[in-house]
């Protein structure tokens, strides 16, 4: 299981409607890593940046797991970009980036997820990641 949830929150998933603050709080408490990866980032722009980006490898297998279970799971990214009030991209496991909403028609924000920014961000050492 990627979240470690609450009794609660497994059971008002099987009938029915998910407090998402409640859902919020799991992602928050289950991917430590990847929580403060975004709210790294969500400071960086609240200094008044449009977008800010971690690229740093993470420290260990662990890590990377919940960087990848943050962005890969679309409930999870979803929650936390509206959370946020932001918009996550992903490059590979170590180049994560968070744009301001009002940023997604800028060239920086197409750059960023441009084909060919995925392919400059490949290197052999990150192959597996």
């Amino acid at each position: 299981m990627s979240l470690n949830l609450s009794h609660e929150v497994l059971q008002q998933a099987a009938i029915g409607e998910v407090d998402e603050v409640a859902f919020v709080t799991a992602i928050r408490e289950s991917l430590p890593y990847a929580w403060q990866i975004v709210e790294y980032l969500v400071n960086r722009i609240h200094q008044g940046q449009a977008w800010a980006n971690h690229a740093v490898s993470p420290p260990d297998e662990q890590a990377r797991a919940q960087l990848l279970r943050l962005v890969g799971g679309d409930a999870i990214r979803r929650s936390v970009e509206q959370h946020f009030q932001i918009k996550l991209a992903f490059q590979n496991c170590h180049n994560l980036a968070a744009f301001r909403l009002d940023a997604l028609d800028t060239p920086a924000y197409a750059d960023f997820i441009s084909i060919r920014q995925q392919i400059l961000n490949q290197t052999p050492e990150l192959r597996d990641c």
